[in-house]
């Protein structure tokens, strides 16, 4: 783990989309951090700009301006950037030696065993969800579906109208969780969002809702005979999963190289 008596130098992949200038701020915000490098692809025409707050960025040593490439390793990686600019950031990260963190979801299956090349080499942590109250609730999620098996389990999610993946990255992470609890394998149980007519005993069926400007809510419905259960949890600033992702990258960095997860920021 890094030396808590210096600011830990993290990068930030992506830094002009929505997710890219949260991280920036909750970067220059905490007194553990430097914002490293605040990158941007090839040819972004954002390359050599100022990074707004100019006042911040008089920090000693930290990134003041866009930049297309990475010319000293930071301590860690953070990207937000989404399938098509998750290889070109975690080759960086691979490259320098530093630990990375990656909240894309979409992703592909030879991407996902990338992350899981790359931890060979570096520690790793994706994540669908950031949010630490999304990580809490996945434990609950666990539990509750152990404890119910036998009944009916209903994830609903909403996201702003440009949310491209369906159902959410996070909305699936649960599904898996309560999959997890009741010891079976997660494939066999996942209904399709699209798909109407009766549920199938244990089947796990998702719902999806696209509009406005949703930042995220998730609910994990538990439906019994004449009982339900619900766990929902509703996020109304995207700052909470930056602040997530910091929080992460302040405690992988340094690391052994491996897989890690947001809950074992948690583990007793």
């Amino acid at each position: 783990m890094t030396d808590t008596s210096d600011p830990t130098a993290i990068a930030v992949f992506g830094a002009t989309g929505r997710m890219g200038q949260a991280l920036v701020r909750v970067i220059r915000a905490e007194p553990r951090a430097r914002l490293a490098a605040a990158l941007v692809r090839g040819g972004s025409p954002s390359a050599g700009r100022a990074v707004p707050d100019v006042e911040a960025s008089a920090r000693e040593g930290d990134a003041g301006r866009y930049a297309d490439r990475l010319d000293a390793a930071p301590a860690a990686l953070i990207e937000f950037a989404g399938p098509d600019g998750f290889d070109a950031a975690l080759e960086l990260a691979v490259r320098h030696g530093s630990a990375f963190v990656s909240g894309s979801t979409g992703l592909s299956r030879s991407q996902l065993d990338a992350l899981d090349a790359a931890a060979a080499r570096i520690p790793v942590l994706w994540s669908a969800n950031f949010s630490l109250g999304i990580a809490v609730l996945t434990e609950l999620v666990r539990d509750a579906a152990a404890a119910l098996a036998d009944w009916d389990c209903e994830i609903v999610e909403a996201h702003h109208r440009h949310k491209r993946d369906a159902p959410s990255g996070t909305a699936l992470a649960l599904g898996r969780a309560a999959a997890e609890g009741r010891g079976v394998a997660f494939e066999s149980v996942a209904a399709a969002a699209s798909r109407s007519g009766e549920r199938r005993d244990g089947e796990i069926g998702f719902a999806v809702v696209r509009g406005g400007d949703v930042v995220g809510e998730h609910s994990v419905c538990l439906l019994g005979a004449g009982e339900r259960i619900e766990l929902a949890h509703r996020a109304t600033d995207r700052d909470i999963f930056a602040r997530g992702a910091v929080r992460a990258a302040l405690w992988l960095a340094g690391r052994a190289p491996g897989r890690y997860a947001l809950q074992d920021l948690f583990a007793r």
